[in-house]
Parts: structure tokens; C-alpha cells; sequence
């Protein structure tokens, strides 16, 4: 039986439209984020992957149901209908890619590649990464100091963005 996202009554119509628009704003403020740029321009994952991945654990969080994958892949910000199972394979393919990432981390650190030492950087610039969305978090919570806060950010977000690309560049075989 084919179960539509869209279903018949006009009030839950309504509601599953403003769900869907919500969810391809977000995604598209948080794939034109500056930082999520670099992080993604520098990740094994494609454009693609990304956004599906970012849809199917956003989908599960946010979602007062579980969602069917069909109706997720009615999430994606592109024009042409995507197929349940084409979501599914590119969910898979972003699923494979980050473990296939973990796992090169855990090979390199193994053989010694990655040592304390040549970790620090990537350390430090996640510890600032953690430091950006905290502050980034704070600001809707905190209605004082505003200005301030924005200050903070912008700071922090510079600051990330010239460590990240930075990082991003390949390293020789002394450092990273």
C-alpha cells in the first residue's frame, strides 16, 4: 500500500508542508555555513551525502513519527522527485564513507602516521569547532549582551575558518 506525505486533510497537508519547508531551510543554512563549507569540502562525503544523512538523522530527531524513507527523500532540496531507493543508496554511500573515515583515522594511528604530535592541530581546531557552536547555541538562549556575543562568534568563526583550511591542505611527510 502507498503511503502519501501529503496526506488528504488540508490541516495535516498544511502541517507536513511547513515540516518539510522548515527542514530544506535548515538545510540550506547549514550547508551555506561557512565553516560547514570547509568541513564538507574536506570530508569524504559528497554534497549529497550530506544533505541525506543530515535529513535522515534530522528526520528521526525532529519528526513526531518515524518518517518512511519515501517520504524522506521528498525532504532533499532538489527539484526532481528523488526515489525512495535512491535516497536509501546515497544514505548508505554516506553512512559507508564515515566509518570508512573513523577507520582510516584508527589505521593511521595504528601504523603511527598519527601521533599525539600530529594530532594537536585537528585536536585544537575541534576544541575550537566545540567552542563556536556553544557560543553559536548560547546566543538564542541569551538575550543580554548581544552585541557582544555576536562579536564572539564572528571571531571564533574566523578564527575556524583560517585553522580548518589550514588543516586542509596536504601535509608532508614530517607534519601534518
Amino acid at each position: 500500500m502507498y503511503t502519501k506525505l501529503y496526506p488528504t486533510s488540508i490541516e495535516n497537508r498544511g502541517r507536513i508542508l511547513s515540516f518539510k519547508k522548515s527542514v530544506q531551510n535548515w538545510l540550506k543554512r547549514s550547508l551555506e555555513d561557512p565553516i560547514a563549507k570547509i568541513l564538507a569540502k574536506n570530508s569524504n562525503l559528497t554534497k549529497t551525502q550530506l544533505e541525506t544523512l543530515l535529513i535522515d538523522v534530522l528526520a528521526e530527531n525532529l519528526a513526531s513519527k518515524s518518517l518512511k524513507y519515501e517520504e524522506k527523500a521528498k525532504l532533499r532540496q532538489t527539484k526532481a522527485a528523488i526515489s525512495r531507493g535512491s535516497f536509501n543508496r546515497t544514505l548508505k554511500q554516506a553512512k559507508s564513507n564515515t566509518i570508512q573515515s573513523i577507520y582510516t583515522i584508527l589505521l593511521l594511528g595504528y601504523f603511527g602516521i598519527l601521533e599525539d604530535t600530529s594530532l594537536t592541530p585537528y585536536l585544537e581546531a575541534a576544541n575550537k569547532l566545540k567552542a563556536y557552536t556553544t557560543a553559536y547555541r548560547d546566543l538564542s538562549n541569551n538575550h543580554k549582551g548581544v552585541k557582544e556575543h555576536l562579536q564572539l562568534i564572528s571571531m571564533l568563526r574566523e578564527e575556524l575558518e583560517t585553522m580548518l583550511n589550514n588543516l586542509s591542505k596536504p601535509w608532508t611527510s614530517s607534519k601534518p
